[in-house]
């Protein structure tokens, strides 16, 4: 058990170090930080000091030189301190906002680097909330917690010093006061930090919510759930209140604990300063200087144990990040060769196997040799492994077995950007970003000119549709291009590929989620896009790929039989039975 502990402890001083490398850049800062509070420090402690001497020595005195003197000391240090206070809080501000922003950055830049594998595993309300909840909480570290401890510290250390040099026997009374303290002081932190944990904890649970709850407010709505949906948000809102209050109340508890813990040490003091003041032992200054000293010394000191506390808490938060932030890639990036220009599109698989973390092997020992220019589409039932063949050529997962090739180059030797710049994908779901038609257009190659835009659009057999919308390319498309239709949607993403201008096509049932109308349409413009250029296509009608080169049957993640259209229809094979089993279907819905 203790060993346990004593394991945690050193990790949570790990990931303590990790937090506080964010401030490595700036070491200069963090220098004058720490000189901005030994002359805050000095300039405070140097008050009480400055009473011990007007009431020993000044008060009685006939001259008023002197008391002029020491009122223009006493000036200067307040105005020491309100200069170097603006100093301090606007470095501590800069390293707040420098530190925040480097570790957000270095989040996302992790993020984009787990890819495809982390999101498919992740929700994205999850995501966020450790983008914000996270790591505005650990702003606190950087802002408040460290900067206020190393001022403190400093305080702590050279008033105990002082009060020492007036009276050691006087200075004897911080000791019980102390344990007094800590007879319900730690009980009490730690029932603070658990609630205020689990307030942490519910608060990321509540935003996820929230998040999903915005999110998938069209189908709520569709199916009159608003009453479900909001007592799901009440019930999670109740258990944040309710850790909330306890942790206020734990909070209001320890602080008077701290207050009665040093309140009854300054009473001792009083009647114990006041005998030695009567006999002669300390001067009335050197008492009223210590009693000063003792209140704001007992006050931080109480006080940096409960911000060490806090920033025991802020670890268990932290460690969230720190776990997320050693989370290795499934894929990695390596760049050791490049692609010939221009790229022809050739892609060969050889003997590609794969599995998901913890799953049953997908697909096995697949060979598979597509040539530049060619029309090649993968058919079988759902769950043989058609979509996951697309995504290991864009390198969304890497193979646990065999190669793939591009132009005889293995891919996993590629940078993303060689590879996926040569690629064109069109998913089932088409995103579209809240911006405008022609900003959407321009996603597929940014730096393109408005002949380009409409040359895509029209290619694409979007131009006439976008010239009815209201600002026609200017038009704002909401979320998630909610203002189109699913057809016109994927013929933005189409037109987004004419004007990126791959050599490979990538169709992963593109046209599935569509009507009969709307399929015709983005039919004739595939047609138009994949001319000429090298097309892999996971089909679901099998209507569609009658006319493609080649034809790969999937099942139980092998390659069953291949060929072109005629071929297999006479073979009367898997294929066959599915096409057979395809115009059943549609038999069925006709006559319905």
């Amino acid at each position: 058990m203790l060993k346990t502990k004593k394991k945690r402890k050193t990790y949570l001083f790990q990931v303590y170090l990790w937090t506080l490398s964010f401030l490595k850049p700036f070491k200069l800062q963090l220098c004058l930080l720490v000189f901005c509070a030994l002359v805050i420090t000095g300039s405070q402690l140097a008050i009480p000091k400055l009473i011990q001497y007007f009431i020993d020595d000044i008060l009685n005195d006939s001259y008023s030189n002197t008391f002029v003197l020491l009122l223009s000391f006493v000036v200067i240090l307040v105005i020491f301190n309100i200069v170097f206070s603006a100093i301090n809080n606007i470095v501590k501000r800069s390293l707040q906002e420098k530190a925040s922003r480097d570790m957000q950055f270095s989040i996302y830049s992790h993020l984009r680097k787990l890819g495809f594998a982390y999101f498919e595993r992740h929700p994205i309300g999850q995501s966020l909330a450790l983008m914000n909840t996270e790591v505005s909480a650990l702003q606190n570290l950087y802002r408040q917690l460290l900067p206020w401890t190393i001022n403190n510290a400093f305080f702590s250390i050279i008033s105990l010093i002082l009060m020492t040099m007036i009276s050691w026997q006087l200075s004897l009374i911080i000791i019980p006061s102390l344990l007094l303290y800590y007879i319900f002081g730690p009980y009490l932190e730690k029932k603070a930090s658990k609630y205020a944990k689990l307030t942490a904890d519910q608060r990321v649970s509540y935003n996820q919510k929230i998040y999903e709850s915005i999110a998938s407010l069209n189908d709520i709505r569709a199916n009159a759930s608003e009453s479900w949906d909001i007592a799901n948000i009440n019930n999670k809102h109740r258990q944040l209140n309710q850790n909330m209050v306890k942790t206020v109340w734990y909070a209001y508890l320890r602080g008077t604990n701290r207050r009665l813990s040093y309140y009854i040490g300054g009473i001792v003091i009083v009647i114990w300063g006041s005998h030695l003041t009567i006999t002669g032992q300390i001067s009335t200054g050197a008492f009223v200087a210590f009693l000063l000293y003792y209140f704001q010394a007992m006050h931080i000191l109480t006080s940096v144990v409960t911000s060490i506390t806090e920033q025991r808490v802020l670890m268990d938060q932290a460690e969230k990040l720190y776990l997320f932030m050693n989370i290795q890639p499934e894929v990695e990036e390596q760049v050791e060769a490049s692609l010939p220009e221009p790229v022809k599109g050739q892609i060969i698989f050889k003997d590609v196997s794969f599995h998901y973390p913890n799953g049953a092997r997908l697909l096995e020992g697949i060979n598979l040799s597509v040539f530049s220019g060619q029309k090649v589409a993968i058919v079988g039932e759902s769950g043989n492994g058609k979509s996951t063949i697309i995504k290991l050529i864009g390198r969304f997962y890497d193979p646990v077995k065999g190669q793939i090739l591009l132009d005889n180059q293995p891919i996993h030797q590629l940078s993303f950007k060689d590879l996926r710049e040569n690629l064109g994908f069109v998913f089932q779901e088409t995103y579209l970003f809240g911006k405008s038609v022609r900003e959407n257009i321009l996603f597929g190659k940014p730096e393109a000119a408005e002949e380009e835009v409409i040359q895509a659009a029209k290619a694409a057999f979007a131009h006439n549709f976008i010239l009815q919308l209201p600002q026609g390319y200017d038009t704002l498309l909401g979320e998630r291009g909610l203002k189109l239709s699913g057809g016109q949607k994927q013929r933005i993403s189409i037109a987004r590929m004419f004007i990126k201008n791959p050599p490979v096509i990538l169709l992963d049932e593109a046209t599935a989620a569509l009507d009969t109308v709307s399929e015709k349409e983005v039919q004739n413009a595939l047609e138009r896009l994949t001319q000429g250029r090298t097309t892999i296509t996971v089909a679901h009608r099998l209507s569609t790929i009658k006319n493609y080169d080649h034809i790969i049957f999937i099942d139980n993640g092998k390659v069953q039989e291949s060929g072109s259209y005629n071929e297999l229809m006479e073979k009367k094979g898997a294929f066959y039975h599915l096409s057979l089993g395809q115009k059943l279907e549609g038999d069925i819905l006709h006559e319905a």
